[in-house]
């Protein structure tokens, strides 16, 4: 029998379409992974397996019938727990939610279960996809962190328990996971995928994003996902029919870079810095290194005054109600944005459009920027999830960014290589981002 945990979503996908395999021969194969390394790694806040066998049985059921199917029939999807599903209890990584539900799917639910893909069960979060982490270890070791917020779905699909998973960042909860767990991990650009139905942490700063094991993957992915959404005023129009063919056919000619070498440089440990020099010196012909534009460092601050006064408004009820049950990280984040002034949120918001005017003009030569994915490998012990000094600035610019798991840190443990790429130029920056995946890989 084919090896599923070689095929790429859309080999998946095709297979089940063609009847070569079915829905039900793919979530047996993935349940006994769950079973096999679940225990140890704790991805899943919700995994039903006799419910997944179900829906797998009914969708083969319905391919059989000749009626038609979408893109990504029969596939299993993993999805975080702040991302609201009606059948499926959505806890939010807080006791506070303990076996509550949404009474209603979030937005991307619905795109999944029409593009005929089935979603397998709830990836753990962060506490309110904050800071405080879930029982969830890295499956390269498990006395370290798989990163934060979107813990479970990193780790869901780096331990091949999800061929793809779905994930949010505000801060660098995509993009550092992908790092410290060895998977791609793809943030779009703000506003491209609905985040109508999900936990609100800040709307200015919120995304959605995919995890998959290549590029190919998120972008197939994100083609389904990718949808104006009335209830999310966020959301613009944006044509993703060919996301996937431009993501394969990458960049016309040889991709010029800037890599960063941000003031968090020497927060790398030494044997990743190696890692990197050996990646700038691989692709020297391609890549300049800038020191970081002096307006970073207030992107830094910026960020964090939207960021602690979104969750004071956002979880206010909470706090009122069950202070003694957030965390420590949580309490003392409301407390902070409690205190932030009127004028410091809006000098922050009117600091976005600015600041980011002034970053676009790097595409005028280039055709993305690189810098380290975290700040090394996955850290020791399970009381923090790492943290996002290399993520942060393009959460609040809004512009697409990626982990590629193209280098190794100590102990062999990933380290991702992070391609930040121009506001709503996914399909070029996809295609970009698969270029620099096969260069690495030849």
């Amino acid at each position: 029998m084919t090896d599923i945990f070689s095929l790429s979503l859309e080999e998946l996908a095709t297979k089940i379409k063609d009847a070569q395999l079915t829905s039900v021969d793919v979530c047996e194969k993935y349940i006994e992974r769950i079973n096999k390394f679940d225990k140890d790694i704790k991805a899943w806040a919700h995994f039903d397996k006799k419910v997944l066998l179900e829906k797998a049985a009914e969708a083969d059921d319905h391919r059989r019938s000749g009626k038609p199917i979408g893109p990504l029939h029969g596939v299993p999807i993993a999805v975080k727990d702040i991302i609201g599903t009606v059948d499926m209890p959505t806890e939010c990584g807080t006791v506070i939610r303990k076996g509550k539900s949404y009474s209603q799917n979030a937005e991307i639910i619905d795109l999944l279960h029409a593009s005929g893909a089935i979603v397998m069960g709830k990836t753990a979060t962060s506490e309110l996809a904050y800071l405080g982490p879930p029982a969830t270890t890295n499956p390269h070791d498990k006395t370290r962190t798989p990163g934060g917020s979107s813990s479970g779905s990193a780790a869901s699909v780096a331990s091949f328990m999800a061929p793809a998973s779905i994930g949010s960042q505000t801060g660098g909860s995509i993009i550092r996971p992908a790092s410290y767990c060895g998977v791609v991990g793809y943030k779009p650009s703000y506003g491209l995928i609905s985040r109508n139905g999900v936990l609100r942490t800040s709307y200015n700063l919120d995304h959605i994003g995919i995890f998959g094991r290549k590029v190919e993957d998120v972008a197939m992915l994100a083609k389904v996902l990718i949808k104006k959404d009335k209830f999310d005023p966020a959301t613009i129009h944006y044509s993703t029919e060919n996301i996937l063919s431009e993501t394969k056919k990458g960049p016309l000619f040889d991709p010029k870079f800037i890599f960063y070498k941000t003031e968090h440089w020497k927060l790398i440990d030494k044997k990743s810095r190696e890692s990197f020099e050996y990646f700038i010196n691989s692709f020297k012909k391609n890549i300049e290194i800038f020191d970081t534009p002096s307006y970073f460092k207030d992107i830094h601050k910026y960020h964090q005054i939207i960021h602690e006064t979104d969750l004071a408004n956002n979880f206010s009820v909470y706090f009122k109600k069950f202070k003694k049950k957030l965390s420590k990280y949580m309490q003392d984040a409301i407390t902070k944005g409690n205190k932030h002034s009127a004028k410091e949120y809006a000098e922050a918001i009117d600091f976005m459009k600015r600041s980011y005017e002034s970053y676009e003009e790097v595409f005028e030569d280039y055709h993305g920027v690189l810098s380290p994915a975290s700040p090394g490998v996955a850290p020791k012990g399970l009381k923090s999830t790492g943290t996002a000094e290399f993520n942060k600035v393009w959460s609040y610019l809004g512009t697409p960014c990626i982990s590629l798991p193209l280098l190794e840190g100590e102990n062999n443990l990933p380290l991702g290589v992070q391609l930040i790429g121009n506001k709503y130029d996914d399909h070029r920056f996809l295609g970009v981002a698969n270029w620099l995946e096969k260069e690495c890989q030849e």
